[in-house]
């Protein structure tokens, strides 16, 4: 399957690891011109450049998609939890709330706003937002992330609807398990509530949850991901918008 994305442009905001670097590095494999934007640097070389920046800075989000003469494609794919255990919800603070609805939804709407001139003016493209199998179904494991996960989702639908007229396509990717940074920082919170003899290494509890919550019983990658956002770009996809996608092993089924 030809996907004819080759010479595209694609902002690729929190591309330096984890599933992030894999989409950016999928739509190079593309022939597609990636930029991305990210709090640190890649931590191997990359072969596209990175802006560093904070996405709770719309300042500096309209500064980086004022540098693009032209957009075809942005993607956020930013993730991060509180780094505390939420069950029962009330283990946290109310201070604990802030920081995580910031980053990951109202980064991606910061996000949204800075490249909707660019995208309107082109008449063409896409947004895709990476969020969770958490915002869908109130995981309590982290009430914060769970809640800025969902709504992102809404927001994704909002800003679909609004897009449409302009064709610009909007939708979300929805991981499950993914050995990524914060998948660990899940596993790091919820061990250090246990007592000591409880405790299980990351690999352990991991493969233990994994049995207990997905019906394929095995791991995601963020080369699926990857996979699966370059589609979303591409003209096979022109009538899929406002859609969230699972890539979580069957975790999520909706009868």
């Amino acid at each position: 399957m030809h996907l004819h994305l080759t010479g595209q442009t694609i902002a690729v905001i929190g591309s330096s690891n984890g599933i992030g670097r894999a989409i950016a590095e999928g739509f190079l494999s593309e022939g597609c011109q990636v930029r991305g934007f990210d709090r640190a640097l890649p931590a191997t070389s990359a072969s596209f450049e990175t802006t560093l920046g904070d996405v709770t800075s719309f300042e500096q989000l309209k500064a980086f998609a004022a540098t693009f003469v032209s957009i075809d494609h942005v993607v956020f794919t930013v993730g991060v939890g509180s780094g505390k255990f939420g069950f029962p919800f009330w283990n946290l603070d109310p201070s604990d709330w802030a920081r995580v609805l910031d980053i990951n939804l109202i980064g991606a709407v910061n996000v949204a706003h800075a490249f909707a001139p660019g995208l309107i003016t082109r008449g063409t493209g896409s947004v895709l937002v990476l969020t969770s199998v958490a915002g869908q179904m109130g995981s309590q494991t982290d009430p914060p992330y769970s809640a800025a996960k969902a709504g992102l989702i809404n927001f994704m639908q909002c800003a679909a609807k609004d897009f449409a007229p302009h064709g610009v396509r909007v939708n979300a990717l929805s991981p499950g398990m993914v050995q990524t940074a914060l998948n660990e920082s899940v596993w790091a919170a919820g061990q250090a509530n246990l007592p000591a003899s409880s405790r299980q290494p990351y690999a352990e509890w991991a493969a233990e949850k994994i049995r207990k919550i997905s019906p394929l019983g095995r791991w995601q990658t963020p080369a699926e991901f990857a996979a699966l956002a370059v589609f979303l770009a591409s003209d096979h996809a022109k009538n899929i918008t406002g859609q969230t996608l699972n890539i979580d092993g069957g975790q999520i089924m909706h009868s």
